[in-house]
């Protein structure tokens, strides 16, 4: 059996490195970590994970992206995959995207950028103890 996914999606390739340095230190081995660097291609990912019955638990993901901002994509997640643990990290979102995203994509948490890894590590944690 696969273990499941924590997905990272960002346009900037310099934070999901951050990203998934993070969060191996932290998880170690307990997760895959897959990262996409825009809506499009996660859903991509996600789709693929799926038909090969890979359970996604958490998706951390940016609001300012080319093409689907991160609120629009965690909403379309949200509407296919509820159980999905949904974290937008931003440093520009609106407070009106981010109630948007609390609202339709059960949004978990919103970490402002620079984020605090500590912080994030918490909110994952709290995310999957809901589960």
């Amino acid at each position: 059996m696969a273990k499941p996914v924590i997905l990272c999606v960002d346009d900037e390739k310099v934070i999901l490195d951050s990203l998934k340095i993070q969060l191996k230190k932290e998880f170690q081995d307990s997760y895959l970590y897959e990262a996409a660097e825009s809506a499009d291609e996660a859903l991509e990912i996600i789709e693929e994970l799926q038909e090969d019955d890979i359970t996604i638990l958490v998706i951390v993901s940016d609001w300012l992206m080319p093409g689907m901002k991160g609120d629009e994509f965690l909403i379309e997640v949200h509407k296919r995959f509820p159980k999905i643990i949904k974290i937008m990290l931003t440093g520009q979102a609106d407070e009106k995207s981010v109630e948007e995203a609390k609202k339709y994509a059960n949004l978990h948490s919103c970490l402002h950028k620079p984020w605090n890894n500590e912080e994030l590590i918490e909110n994952i944690k709290s995310g999957l103890s809901h589960r």
